[in-house]
């Protein structure tokens, strides 16, 4: 809690990223043991953006999502750089390293819901160096979209009954 914020909360539960609150009646969850999310606008040389799908528990679907994850959540690396957990999670997820990673973003993920603060990227010059595919606690199978089919492709996805994460759509400014 930084020093501007109201001390009324109440910790209803806590896990081992989330804490659930509440605040008079408004009831809200807190991401603890990381210091941001990161998510990722990869372009390939080839023009394809590159996305990740994996099935989400709470959704209970496989759901399109740009290359993401949680920043400074691992040991020793609670100090990690938006910058280097972007360049990680490119490679933990899809097997591409990136040359140019610019930041475009940042802001509230569901302001109603969640603390969670979302930084997003532009990354390009990507170089596959592994298989991709996430940790040892993931299954994430790699989408390489050709730039100018991206909303017809998300459209096909969502008649199979996939879920989209609206922050794919942040993505269409960079792929007409």
């Amino acid at each position: 809690m930084n020093a501007s914020e109201p001390s009324d909360k109440e910790i209803l539960w806590t896990g081992k990223y989330i804490r659930l609150m509440r605040r008079g009646r408004w009831e809200f969850v807190e991401r603890v043991n990381l210091s941001g999310i990161i998510a990722v606008v990869a372009l390939t040389d080839d023009d394809k953006i590159v996305l990740v799908e994996q099935f989400r528990v709470p959704v209970d679907a496989s759901v399109i999502e740009l290359p993401a994850g949680l920043v400074g959540d691992v040991a020793g690396s609670e100090e990690e750089a938006m910058e280097t957990a972007a360049r990680r999670e490119m490679i933990e997820e899809t097997g591409y390293q990136v040359a140019e990673l610019t930041p475009l973003y940042e802001g509230a993920a569901s302001a109603g819901l969640s603390n969670e603060h979302i930084s997003l990227f532009l990354a390009r010059g990507l170089t596959k160096v592994g298989p991709g595919g996430g940790d040892e606690s993931e299954d994430i199978r790699v989408h390489e979209v050709p730039r100018g089919e991206l909303a017809t492709w998300l459209d096909a996805r969502r008649r199979e009954g996939k879920v989209i994460d609206i922050k794919v759509y942040l993505a269409l400014p960079y792929c007409s």
